[in-house]
């Protein structure tokens, strides 16, 4: 099956000082100091909270001195943070353990369905003084275009498509975007001026079991020949699940509201930096060879799903890596240098059993070796 970039978004959800100069200089990472206390105590709820974007908030509100309660269903990775508050409920109609409770900021990892938001934040619209809504980019009506910034305009889905896709729980490429939009304007209404509404991009790093970017750091620490799409100057956008993490908590701490476009900065971050520090962490011997997109086309490889992190310069997708984040780097949004991502994936994967690998990243993303194999000869065969 063939995702699509929108598809791959919906699934989601260190070199330090040494790092080269082009392992991308944006703006410092918050990491330098953010596991200092804070000056206050929040009390955070987390709905959601046991996988991926979850974990790496509640890391990261603890190390601040923060007290956090998780409320969730008890089914994903129930036996993490055996020492915090769970609720155990359900988002969809059980909302019950959360009556009566106060916190000072709520985090809603999970919802697709704005009815559902309607549902947790009306119930806590006068039990918290913030609520942050994690959205996606993938809100946006037009992805050919360079430049999408938080006003650009955003999807749209009728009331009738609405009930039609809630009724059989489906989400696809298509409506998760204007659904996601629509539950940000659920959020707004429930706790108007109070909501912050954070918009990532791809979101990769430890525990990402989409393989979305796992696939590269992998693959290139196997070393080899490994096929490379496009050309190394090809820019790309992505943000580690940790500098998220940061900054979520940070707009807590400052009670910072709003709408956020969430990843790295436009052009800031190309594929050959990406592939060469891949390579520098892992000291592997990989070697690239750079395949034209109209080869790629021809035999029918795929950006996003069979390439991961890469599109084409043109057609439907061609603004994704350029979608602005001025504003969120103004609130405080800062990014560790891509070796960092690297390393924290690659340290992640090698906890993983083989099983674990094949379900959470070989399986689900990237060209199979056999698949590799046939496209470079192909390409050699041609190329001389």
């Amino acid at each position: 099956m063939n995702w699509t970039r929108r598809d791959f978004l919906k699934t989601s959800a260190a070199a330090g000082a040494a790092a080269t100069a082009s392992a991308w200089f944006a703006p410092r990472a918050l990491a330098d100091f953010t596991h200092t206390r804070s000056d206050q105590e929040l009390r955070f709820l987390i709905l959601g909270g046991t996988a991926f974007l979850g974990p790496a908030v509640v890391d990261q509100a603890l190390a601040r001195g923060h007290t956090v309660t998780l409320f969730n269903r008890g089914k994903t990775n129930p036996q993490l943070y055996p020492d915090l508050e769970k609720l155990q409920g359900d988002r969809d109609g059980d909302l019950a353990a959360l009556a009566g409770r106060e916190w000072d900021v709520v985090l809603d990892t999970s919802a697709y369905y704005p009815r559902v938001v309607d549902a947790s934040a009306g119930l806590l619209r006068d039990h918290a003084r913030q609520y942050i809504f994690i959205s996606s980019i993938s809100v946006y009506a037009d992805f050919a275009q360079r430049g999408i910034d938080e006003t650009s305009p955003v999807g749209t889905v009728t009331a009738e498509e609405v009930a039609a896709v809630d009724s059989v729980q489906k989400i696809t490429g298509t409506n998760y975007g204007p659904l996601k939009a629509l539950c940000e304007q659920a959020a707004e209404r429930a706790m108007p001026g109070r909501t912050c509404s954070i918009r990532p991009g791809l979101i990769v790093g430890p525990l990402d079991r989409s393989g979305r970017f796992t696939y590269w750091p992998v693959r290139v620490a196997k070393g080899g020949e490994v096929l490379a799409p496009d050309g190394p100057g090809v820019p790309t956008e992505i943000i580690d699940v940790r500098d998220l993490a940061e900054f979520i908590v940070h707009c807590a701490e400052r009670n910072i509201c709003g709408v956020f476009n969430a990843t790295s900065p436009p052009e800031e971050l190309t594929i050959g930096e990406m592939l060469d520090a891949c390579r520098a962490v892992s000291g592997s011997d990989a070697a690239f060879t750079w395949v034209d997109k109209a080869f790629l086309a021809e035999h029918e490889v795929a950006a996003w799903s069979d390439l991961p992190v890469w599109v084409p310069l043109d057609g439907e997708d061609a603004g994704h890596p350029f979608v602005r984040v001025d504003r969120a780097i103004a609130a405080g949004l800062r990014f560790r240098p891509i070796r960092e991502t690297v390393r924290g994936t690659l340290e992640w994967w090698a906890t993983l059993s083989a099983e674990d690998q094949e379900k959470f990243g070989l399986a689900r993303a990237g060209l199979r070796p056999e698949r590799e194999a046939e496209l470079l000869a192909a390409w050699h065969a041609r190329n001389g």
